[in-house]
């Protein structure tokens, strides 16, 4: 059973009842002073801790998906290296495995659409990195087969994992409802995590004799899928969407390269590339580059292009009003700008998927198929 399974969930539930229940009825019993009776109160008394602290981690793991699996929370590696052929006619993305969405009519793609599982290779960037591809059900339908389709972009937080997307926040699912409710057109969702370079938090920078991450997610990665799906390559067809981490990367792509996205979301976004011991030193002291990796300082000195941007925040839970509300200020024409702004909501899965159905239906807004 998986660590997210609602049954491991009800186990460890089960368990902690049925040990607290055996404290209080061994109880008495334990009650002299022999090692024996001492050590059947401490084993009693931690095993309903354990089972207590078990039940409550797994529930906070299900609500906020801070690790998707056993070897996540454990800190291994979920599959092995992928051998990447560097030869001619050899394709950017290899699909290596597909599975179900959680979606009605999963298991018929031209129902439920399908989600594949990829390993993406940038040329110019030398970056391979997984992502999950979701292909909507119009995807495989006959009176689509030569319908283009828009894309976004999709990133977790830092250091979240792409399964975050799909099991916590419910990207795929939420897509399929929003065209089924006729409140957004059928997109490809290319799903990853904002790190290429794991463990290192490399904020999306191109950064000097290290990960050329912007390279990647701004030129590598659109090119590949275009040349992989029907998607399109003009602005119109591509969009950017992040939660933290996530949305500072897509917020940034979509500044920088508009000539490559065309609408970009960020939710609970901050604004500027956080400076920890996760990022190490990103910039090697040009100044430039820091500056540039400073979105409040890029509206200012770099010259606005027809690109949509969608930020959210909440008035009460997140500390990133006052930069969101200078982000929405500095947004000068042909660009737009939107915003959600909740009047309570932290930074968490809870918070991301209250604003995903509005996001998804205000990107779908802004890009077109062809």
């Amino acid at each position: 059973m998986g660590l997210t399974s609602n049954k491991v969930l009800a186990l460890a539930v089960v368990l902690a009842v049925v040990l607290f229940a055996l404290t209080i009825w061994l109880w008495p019993k334990l009650a002299s002073r022999s090692w024996r009776a001492v050590l059947g109160r401490v084993g009693l008394l931690l095993g309903t801790q354990l089972m207590l602290f078990a039940s409550v981690g797994l529930a906070a793991n299900n609500s906020f998906l801070f690790y998707g699996s056993w070897a996540d929370l454990f800190g291994q590696e979920n599959g092995m290296g992928v051998v990447v052929d560097h030869s001619a006619g050899s394709k950017d993305i290899k699909v290596t495995g597909k599975q179900k969405p959680d979606t009605p009519g999963a298991g018929n793609p031209a129902a439920g659409g399908e989600i594949q599982k990829v390993v993406v290779q940038g040329r110019q960037s030398k970056i391979a990195s997984p992502a999950y591809v979701y292909l909507p059900p119009e995807y495989f339908q006959k009176k689509y087969e030569n319908q283009k389709f828009p894309a976004a972009v999709v990133l977790t937080g830092y250091p979240g994992t792409a399964e975050n997307l799909i099991k916590g926040l419910r990207y795929p699912k939420t897509a399929w409802a929003q065209v089924k409710q006729k409140k957004a057109q059928p997109m490809i969702l290319v799903m990853m995590r904002p790190t290429v370079a794991p463990p290192r938090d490399t904020e999306c920078v191109d950064v000097p004799g290290g990960p050329q991450t912007e390279t990647f997610f701004a030129k590598d990665l659109p090119k590949a899928v275009s040349q992989t799906y029907r998607v399109g390559t003009k602005p119109q067809n591509w969009g950017f969407i992040g939660n933290s981490t996530g949305g500072y990367c897509a917020l940034k792509i979509g500044i920088h390269h508009p000539e490559t996205f065309g609408a970009s979301a960020g939710l609970s976004a901050y604004y500027k590339a956080a400076s920890d011991p996760t990022t190490g030193d990103l910039f090697h002291g040009d100044k430039a580059a820091k500056n540039r990796s400073n979105l409040l300082w890029s509206l200012d000195h770099v010259a606005p292009a027809k690109s949509s941007f969608l930020v959210t925040s909440s008035k009460s839970g997140e500390d990133n009003l006052k930069p969101t509300l200078k982000f929405i200020e500095k947004v000068k024409s042909p660009a737009r700008v939107s915003s959600i702004t909740l009047d309570s909501g932290g930074h968490n899965f809870n918070t991301w998927r209250r604003e995903i159905p509005p996001v998804l239906e205000w990107i779908s807004g802004r890009l077109s198929a062809n």
